[in-house]
């Protein structure tokens, strides 16, 4: 797998480290047996079905950037709420992107991005960020992050820089594990409480 995730980012010309040791290799565990649906057999589970059943799950919500490359005008970002921390040691989190996005390949080969954490208040900046082929950074505020130079937007509660680590695959989605290189918080932004998403709106924390 983790030979698979170089192959990934060499493809599209993003920086790749060394391969983990061989007793490191996520490769060598022990892997579940997969079988795709063929396509004149019944999906296993009906897609509005599984949606609604998954949207009870509420989340955070987060927007993933990444700096301008050579071959783009300006930096990268979408709206994510599937974002998760992974590991302490080393530092790692994930996010999962659908291998359809028109952001994702102009973020691999940036090779680098930054995670914002939204707070309570900030569900129409997700919107802006959640359209396909908007001006996504106009009138938003945003300095580069300390270590990759990915956008670290204004008034967020936290923000976390990564360099992308490994890349795996999940069906229609890709995960993308990021090694945490800098992160940090807004306490005034935070004192606002986090932006939440259940049942497909937006929500705020009232603890």
């Amino acid at each position: 797998m983790a030979a698979t995730a170089v192959r990934y980012l060499r493809s599209v010309g993003a920086p790749t480290k060394a391969a983990p040791p061989a007793a490191q290799d996520p490769a060598a565990l022990p892997r579940p047996a997969l079988r795709a649906v063929r396509e004149d057999e019944r999906a296993p589970l009906d897609p509005a079905e599984f949606r609604a059943v998954l949207g009870h799950f509420a989340s955070g919500v987060t927007i993933i950037t990444a700096p301008a490359t050579p071959d783009a005008a300006g930096p990268a970002g979408f709206a994510c709420q599937s974002f998760a921390s992974l590991s302490l040691d080393p530092p790692l989190v994930a996010f999962m992107v659908a291998r359809t996005s028109t952001t994702w390949p102009r973020i691999a080969r940036a090779g680098v991005f930054c995670v914002n954490i939204l707070g309570a208040g900030q569900g129409a900046l997700c919107r802006a960020f959640a359209v396909s082929g908007a001006d996504k950074f106009a009138g938003v505020g945003h300095t580069p992050a300390p270590a990759t130079g990915a956008p670290r937007l204004a008034d967020v509660p936290a923000w976390i820089d990564c360099t992308i680590h490994a890349v795996h695959t999940g069906g229609d989605h890709l995960i993308v594990v990021g090694r945490v290189d800098a992160l940090g918080t807004d306490p005034a932004a935070a004192e606002r409480g986090p932006l939440l998403f259940h049942r497909g709106a937006f929500g705020r924390f009232d603890g």
